[in-house]
């Protein structure tokens, strides 16, 4: 396969009542785009460990904007859910037996994605404000080599000067998934029905074809791309009460696509409002030895 392109997403949280610095991986994506065929495939690894972790998610408004941040803590095996506590502490002999459970999940993670890079010949990398995936991928001992990694968000906010989450941004492009389709503003792909039966909103799969559909809407229809993430930032603007309100990120149309103009200067106070769609937890430093984690793969 030629002109590949892979977009690198992962879920994780905390051990439930254990060391706040230490993610354990629940999941891992990677959503491969072959541009000349536009055929995309989809290779996830699940990790199936007897460990409750904790997952941050956020809460949004029609327009993409994050209203609130919440926590739930799920179990890895049986993904049930439960209310999350915040005065919580595992004793030592569970957090030990967790450890032991995820000891493993290094070396699967690693086999998971480095027989997917060979096997689609990637060169390329997309991730969203990903330092924390690719940290954790290394921890896990993928070596990327000469593979390009390319952050979205940070692109993005180049562009606009303003830090868009994932979650605005699928707003903004009309994300869509119908049936076996992926569709978006200006582009539409057919998915194989394995690959369309990983994809669930809430999944690191889901997130990978959404930030498929941006970063192709972003670099193949930019005038557009921009326009409408203009016009959503105005909208949102509008939603505030008039002494919160500040002005709106300066993201103009031109006729030419390839000569879109970079947005002027958001001011402090726009650049206060953006979201960023990671949870907003410390970069985890060097865990205890007792790492790793558990996994089953879906094809």
């Amino acid at each position: 396969m030629e002109n590949n392109i892979a977009f690198l997403e992962l879920k994780y949280g905390n051990i439930y009542g254990g060391f706040p610095n230490f993610f354990a991986i629940a999941e891992v994506s990677l959503l491969v785009f072959e541009k000349r065929s536009k055929k995309i495939f989809t290779e996830t690894w699940i990790n199936k460990v007897d460990v409750d972790y904790v997952s941050v998610f956020s809460k949004t408004n029609e327009l993409g904007h994050t209203i609130g941040r919440y926590k739930e803590v799920i179990n890895m095996r049986t993904g049930r859910r439960r209310p999350f506590m915040e005065d919580f502490k595992i004793d030592k002999r569970a957090l030990q037996y967790s450890f032991k459970q995820l000891r493993p999940i290094h070396n699967r993670v690693k086999r998971f994605l480095l027989d997917a890079f060979r096997k689609y010949q990637i060169q390329t990398i997309v991730t969203f404000d990903g330092r924390r995936d690719i940290f954790l991928c290394e921890r896990s001992g993928v070596r990327f080599g000469r593979i390009q990694i390319v952050d979205l968000q940070k692109e993005l906010n180049k562009e606009t000067d303003y830090l868009f989450s994932l979650n605005k941004l699928s707003v903004i492009i009309d994300f869509d998934m119908d049936g076996s389709y992926l569709r978006s503003a200006n582009e539409e792909y057919w998915l194989h029905p394995i690959a369309a039966k990983q994809l669930h909103p809430g999944t690191a799969a889901w997130d990978a074809a959404r930030l498929l559909m941006v970063h192709n809407e972003f670099y193949g229809h930019r005038a557009d791309f921009l326009l409408r993430a203009q016009q959503l930032l105005n909208k949102i603007q509008e939603m505030k009460p008039p002494e919160e309100e500040a002005p709106p990120v300066a993201v103009e149309a031109t006729e030419s696509e390839e000569e879109a103009p970079v947005a002027e200067e958001a001011s402090p106070a726009v650049a206060e409002t953006a979201d960023s769609e990671e949870a907003e937890m410390p970069m985890a430093e060097e865990a205890p030895d007792e790492t790793g984690t558990e996994n089953t793969e879906e094809e």
